[in-house]
């Protein structure tokens, strides 16, 4: 049962440092990515009406991410995030800094080095997130500019993020009998290609027909996600030829999502069997890369993707009986 999480902020002024905990009902995976990959923090890392601009990132040790935090009136301010140590999905370490548009630090502004954990945990992956100053005045400037508001809201926006992968994408499956599908990302015409499709097969959309992600209920805390994407496709399916299933989503860039040739289809393997699941995903993710890992995910499926040695894009989802 998912629970409703809090953001928690601890000062320490003798220690100089804010400590931001929060929990996330999301594999630690999706967790990790949410946190290192440009395309994904872009879309929660500043509080709306605010959002942040990558210039450059390179997640690895000596490497840094260089973005902008712009305002409504497209008005830019410059950070720089320096990555000292990296475990993989365990922890890493950074030195944050105000900076200009070409990454040259700000020294007028505070400095501080990082250390964010992940944990996994019985609901999904904590984080916590310790920043220390140089100084008890810095620490208190930070305050004063708001950072308590604003990684706040940062946090809700990120559980929004985490919470609206793959929502529904396993409401239409009512049995667990194996299955094949051809899954697509559109970059905003989901709807417009389906009933393209929808005439051309003379078939009908499955369950409910097209379900946006306008539909899903707002829970308390969270930021409305805009009206813009309300109307966007969440999740559709149509049958097509001998049983096949077409299913498709919209794969906006709000949502860290960039649609290219090449990642806009994957072949979705639906197996009986946890045992079969793993045995397909290995054999298929030899030799190629693993997009996501093999595990248990948040909306009750035994889920992974990968690319094969022939680039060819393929999801394995085994949902438990228990979970029907």
């Amino acid at each position: 049962m998912e629970t409703k999480n809090e953001t928690q902020i601890i000062k320490n002024l003798k220690e100089k440092s804010i400590l931001v905990s929060r929990e996330f009902n999301a594999p630690l995976s999706s967790v990790w990515r949410a946190y290192t990959e440009s395309e994904l923090l872009e879309q929660w890392w500043a509080p709306q009406p605010w959002r942040a601009e990558t210039k450059t990132m390179n997640f690895s040790v000596g490497g840094y991410w260089l973005y902008a935090m712009v305002n409504p009136e497209n008005e830019k301010h410059w950070g720089r995030m320096n990555y000292i140590s990296i475990d993989l999905h365990k922890s890493f370490y950074i030195e944050d800094a105000f900076c200009d548009e070409n990454g040259n630090i700000n020294s007028a502004l505070p400095t501080s080095k990082g250390h964010t954990i992940f944990t996994e945990t019985e609901n999904g992956t904590r984080v916590d997130f310790k920043m220390i100053y140089a100084s008890e005045i810095d620490l208190q400037k930070i305050v004063e500019m708001g950072f308590e508001q604003g990684i706040s809201v940062c946090m809700d926006q990120l559980e929004q993020y985490l919470s609206t992968q793959f929502k529904l994408r396993n409401q239409l499956k009512t049995s667990t009998l194996a299955r094949t599908s051809t899954y697509l990302n559109f970059p905003g015409n989901t709807e417009e290609a389906f009933n393209f499709y929808k005439s051309v097969f003379n078939t009908e959309f499955n369950g409910k027909g097209i379900q946006r992600f306008g539909d899903i209920p707002t829970e308390a805390g969270r930021p409305p996600i805009t009206e813009d994407l309300k109307k966007l496709v969440l999740h559709v399916e149509l049958p097509i030829l001998g049983g096949h299933i077409l299913m498709a989503t919209d794969a906006p860039k709000e949502l860290g999502m960039t649609v290219t040739q090449g990642n806009n289809m994957h072949i979705c393997l639906e197996p009986e069997t946890r045992a079969e699941t793993k045995k397909l995903f290995d054999a298929l993710s030899q030799g190629g890369n693993i997009l996501m890992p093999l595990e248990d995910m948040f909306f009750g499926a035994y889920f992974g993707e990968c690319t094969d040695r022939f680039g060819i894009n393929w999801m394995v989802n085994c949902i438990e009986k228990d979970k029907l």
